[in-house]
C-alpha cells in the first residue's frame, strides 16, 4: 500500500492534505510533515495543508488557505482521521482522488486508497514509514523541518512515550528523527508549557474530580466554570490527561461543555473505552476516545456506563 501511495503522489501535480477537526500534535505532525516530505522531493508540485488553525499549535505550523478550484484534478490525502464527519474542511471530497492514512480503527473505510495501521503509535509514525519506503524506491530525502513535525506528532500521541501504544518501533523512529537538526526543547515547551489560567483550572480538576472504589473517575467542566477560569473548550481539552497521575484510577471522563453540546473525553488505563465512545456519537483508540453528549443527563449515562466497565474490569 505504501508503494501505491508513493506512485499516486508522483502522478499528481496538486496535492491537498487534510486532517481532523480540533487538531492535536499528531494531526499537525502527520499532515504538515507529509507536506514537507512531498515538497522536498517534488519541488515542482503544488502541496497544501488545510484546515482551521489551532493557535495552541502555532509552534508547529500554520495551515494554508486555498480556493475551491485548487481541488480540480487534485489528489487529496487525509491523515489521522477515522471518519468523514471529523475531516476538517469538507471540501476534501472535491478532489479527483482521496487517500486515507490513519492509525485509528477503520470503522469508516472512506477513500479510494486506504492505509490503516492500528499498531502504529501515531499517524506521524506512519508518515515516517512512508518516507522510508520512498527512500528505498524513489530516493526520498527527509528534511529537518519534516523530522521536527513528525517527532512532535509522535511525542504528542504517545504522551511523551508513556502510552501503551509506544513500541520498540516507535523508539527506533524517534531515535532516527532526533539525528536531524531541530530544537526539541522548543517542541516540548510548545506542547507542555501552560498559561497560569490553565494551571488554575487543572487545580480545580484535581480538587473536584470524583472517583469510585473501582477507579472510575469523572469531572464536569461547565460553560460557566470555563468562563470563570477565562478558558475555552479547546484549552480545557489539553488537561484531559492530567488525571492519569491519580493513584488507583482505572478510567476517567472529562466533560467539557460547549455552546450546543458537551465534549466527552475518555481515557483508560485498562478497560477498552472506544466501545463506550461509540455508544455516544464518538469513537477513537481503545484507551483514548472522544464522544458527544447533548445534556448533562446524557453525561450521567456515560458516567454510569464507565463505572460498570471499571467494575467489570476488576
Amino acid at each position: 500500500m505504501k508503494r501505491q501511495i508513493i506512485d499516486t503522489i508522483k502522478a499528481f501535480e496538486t496535492i491537498i492534505i487534510h486532517r481532523h477537526v480540533r487538531p492535536d500534535p499528531d494531526a499537525y505532525g502527520s499532515q504538515q510533515g507529509l507536506k514537507e516530505i512531498i515538497l522536498a522531493n517534488y519541488p515542482e508540485k503544488k502541496v497544501f495543508a488545510v484546515g482551521e488553525h489551532d493557535a495552541s499549535l502555532s509552534f508547529m505550523a500554520q495551515p494554508d488557505e486555498i480556493a475551491d478550484d485548487m481541488y480540480d484534478n487534485a489528489l487529496v490525502i487525509v491523515t489521522d482521521t477515522a471518519n468523514t464527519e471529523r475531516v476538517d474542511d469538507q471540501r476534501y471530497t472535491k478532489g479527483k482522488m482521496v487517500i486515507k492514512i490513519d492509525h485509528h480503527p477503520n470503522d469508516d473505510a472512506y477513500g479510494d486508497l486506504l492505509w490503516v495501521d492500528t499498531t502504529a503509535s501515531s499517524c506521524s509514525e506512519m508518515i515516517y514509514a512512508l518516507y522510508e519506503e520512498g527512500k528505498a524506491v524513489a530516493s526520498w530525502q527527509l528534511t529537518d523541518a519534516a523530522a521536527r513535525l513528525l517527532f512532535a506528532g509522535i511525542v504528542g500521541d504517545t504522551g511523551r512515550f508513556q502510552f501503551p501504544s509506544t513500541t520498540a518501533k516507535t523508539f527506533k523512529v524517534a531515535s532516527e528523527l532526533i539525528t536531524y537538526d531541530f530544537d526539541r526543547n522548543q517542541i516540548f515547551d510548545g506542547m507542555y508549557e501552560m498559561e497560569q489560567k490553565l494551571l488554575n483550572l487543572q487545580g480545580y480538576i484535581y480538587q473536584n474530580f470524583t472517583m469510585d472504589e473501582h477507579g472510575a473517575a469523572y469531572v464536569k467542566l461547565t460553560k460557566e466554570l470555563l468562563a470563570e477560569y477565562n478558558t475555552v473548550p479547546s484549552e480545557a481539552s489539553l488537561l484531559v490527561g492530567c488525571l492519569g497521575s491519580v493513584k488507583g484510577i482505572c478510567a476517567w471522563v472529562v466533560f467539557i461543555e460547549e455552546v450546543d453540546q458537551i465534549r466527552v473525553r475518555l481515557r483508560s488505563k485498562g478497560p477498552v473505552i472506544n466501545t463506550l465512545a461509540k455508544e455516544f456519537n464518538g469513537g477513537g483508540h481503545p484507551l483514548a476516545s472522544g464522544a458527544t453528549a447533548y445534556s448533562w443527563e446524557e453525561a450521567d449515562h456515560v458516567i454510569s456506563r464507565l463505572q460498570e466497565m471499571c467494575k467489570a474490569y476488576h
